[in-house]
């Protein structure tokens, strides 16, 4: 019989040591916002791939334009052969993506590809060399999207130096005690200390921090950005890559605030299980970029923008954007219903935006000590109780909840049932 240790120990000798794994059980196999291990044993799905699968696992219409694509080409190099979907795709995220003016999209493979071409989108248009960036921002795992990025351990640690001209401002929250003042007052003394405006070519925000612990940006914050870039020529970039497609009730979390951003990445559920990614945004900053200066092999695989096609066609035709609000409205309900209870002091915060949703462990509420410790113990023992659940946030004592868009509303009441009733037994 094939069981879970048996492959696990495979997998010790045969994978890389630094590919952390959090799930003690091996998947077979998936459907919607379920998964099944090597041993029968099913589990609901909170994770969702970190963020992959807000149409669910293996969605039928997905599934169908892989296969249909398969038929017919896997590979040629878009930029050797071109082929309709990759153009058809651009034309579809044209459309969604808001604001009178021209757009224009490209695509990659992984969303740290989006973000590095950002990069080079924004020095080559502004010919400026600085970044901007904030404090529990994540913006994956190459060099420039580390130095970006505020996680140390275990995305940074050992592997310095890395590129300079990158700045890290304050993001402000609320939960935390940083105000918007505080924000404006360390770019003024950021503009007349360290770096002038004119030097710097683009500020990159998450509208909601993913692995920062879904801080969300508030209005007012982002129209500051917004103006500020006006007026100083910054390109502002939104990495949209775990916040967009859908997953807060809006195509891109942005268009909650009013505000659009110069270039947004967009990557994880764009795809439905494969990997692709893209910049969208405004044609007169992405066109200042020559023919051949930005590009890669698989970028916009045939495969997968056949699926991201599909992925467009099911958020519309099933509402899922409406569906997200009604849903996500539903686990805040049942989360602030948690912290009101006096067996839970230990969740400390409750927030999110659309189906973004995320509760922050804490000691005690007095105090506001976040408890990493807490938020492990209960995705361990969400895991003895078949759930599945991601932490996030700089000491990873927030518990983020990525559960597919497509899920029925009973079982994500089912996996809330077991959340609450792991959150009280880790904190006995």
């Amino acid at each position: 019989m094939t069981t879970n240790i048996g492959i696990e120990g495979r997998r010790d000798r045969a994978v890389a040591k630094a590919i952390a794994y959090s799930s003690t059980f091996i998947a077979e196999k998936a459907e919607n916002a379920e998964i099944w291990d090597v041993e029968g044993n099913r589990y609901i799905d909170f994770c969702g791939g970190i963020g992959c699968q807000n149409v669910g696992h293996r969605h039928q219409k997905v599934v169908s334009a892989i296969k249909h694509q398969l038929d017919s080409l896997t590979h040629t190099c878009f930029q050797v052969t071109p082929y309709e979907s990759y153009i058809e795709l651009a034309e579809r995220l044209n459309a969604l993506y808001p604001g009178d003016f021209e757009k224009k999209s490209m695509f990659f493979s992984a969303g740290g590809e989006a973000v590095e071409n950002a990069i080079k989108v924004a020095r080559y248009h502004t010919r400026r060399p600085a970044l901007i960036t904030f404090t529990n921002g994540y913006h994956g795992r190459s060099y420039m999207g580390m130095a970006l990025s505020a996680r140390m351990v275990p995305f940074k640690q050992g592997f310095g130096p890395f590129p300079g001209e990158i700045f890290r401002l304050p993001f402000p929250d609320a939960f935390r005690g940083i105000t918007l003042e505080d924000t404006k007052q360390a770019f003024e003394t950021l503009f007349r200390s360290d770096c002038p405006p004119d030097q710097i070519a683009a500020i990159f925000i998450e509208p909601v921090q993913g692995e920062g612990g879904y801080n969300i940006a508030s209005g007012s914050f982002l129209a500051y950005l917004r103006e500020l870039c006006d007026t100083h020529g910054i390109v502002l970039v939104a990495d949209e890559i775990q916040s967009g497609i859908g997953r807060t009730g809006k195509m891109f979390a942005f268009e909650h605030f009013g505000v659009t951003a110069d270039l947004t990445c967009v990557g994880k559920s764009i795809g439905g299980g494969l990997p692709i990614s893209g910049i969208v945004g405004k044609a007169a900053i992405i066109d200042t970029v020559p023919p051949g200066g930005l590009g890669g092999t698989f970028g916009g695989n045939p495969m997968a923008c056949a699926a991201a096609l599909a992925v467009l066609d099911v958020i519309k035709e099933e509402g899922l954007l409406e569906k997200g609000l009604q849903m996500g409205k539903l686990i805040d309900a049942r989360l602030q219903k948690m912290m009101l209870k006096n067996s839970l002091q230990c969740i400390g915060d409750v927030r999110g935006l659309g189906c973004m949703n995320a509760i922050e462990l804490v000691t005690d509420r007095a105090s506001c000590n976040p408890d990493g410790e807490l938020a492990a113990k209960v995705a361990q023992i969400a895991l003895e109780k078949g759930l599945i659940l991601v932490t996030a946030g700089p000491t990873r004592n927030v518990i983020r909840i990525l559960v597919p868009l497509s899920a029925q509303l009973s079982l994500v009441e089912e996996g809330l049932d077991i959340l609450e009733a792991c959150i009280e037994e880790a904190s006995a």
